[in-house]
């Protein structure tokens, strides 16, 4: 998000409170089975955590003034952190899922208006760190690598996918919408790096 980047900003902060917690339940969504991936092959953390915190969020959404304990959904949340001895590629990637999901349960209890931007950015610097370690020349130096990160499949992908998710969020969320918001966030169990789990 270069030139366009301020006008994609401006329209996320003119969202209203639902439309933003609507667009990083989106996001997160997608994100999701890059967690559910570290957790099968590293054998720490639970998904069906992360994953229950991220139905409740989308309940919330749906129903008005579901009675949900946010507070003890975060600690829940916290306990599926990955531990900061771990600074595996896959643990960075389930740890932004994990900071991602926190900055929504901030959102949901009325804190954080800053949450929507920060999301967006976690699900960017995601793709931008995978292309980094996928595609990266040795001999890259700082401006080739921010072409061959610009110019990949990926992140080209990841704009249109945040893009469209925000056209979703500008509309009135009837439950339809909440619903084909939710599959389109789902992407068919492929995450913003290209990434599938079997959880």
């Amino acid at each position: 998000m270069t030139s366009s980047a301020g006008g994609f900003h401006a329209r996320l902060e003119a969202l209203p409170s639902r439309g933003r917690l609507a667009f990083m339940a989106a996001l997160i969504e997608r994100m999701w089975p890059n967690y559910a991936l570290y957790a099968e092959m590293s054998g720490v953390g639970d998904p069906k955590v992360l994953r229950n915190v991220l139905d409740l969020a989308w309940e919330a959404l749906a129903v008005k003034d579901a009675a949900i304990d946010f507070d003890k959904q975060a600690e829940k949340l916290a306990a599926q952190e990955p531990p900061e001895s771990d600074g595996s590629f896959g643990a960075r990637r389930a740890v932004e899922v994990v900071m991602a999901m926190a900055a929504l349960l901030d959102a949901l209890r009325g804190e954080a208006p800053e949450a929507p931007r920060d999301v967006s950015r976690l699900s960017r610097d995601g793709v931008h760190a995978y292309i980094e370690m996928t595609d990266g020349a040795e001999d890259d130096d700082a401006e080739r690598l921010a072409a061959r990160v610009r110019e990949h499949p990926l992140m080209d992908d990841e704009h249109g996918f945040q893009e469209a998710v925000l056209e979703c969020v500008e509309a009135p969320l009837t439950r339809d919408a909440l619903k084909a918001l939710r599959r389109l966030g789902r992407n068919e169990g492929v995450s913003n790096l290209g990434l599938s789990a079997d959880a």
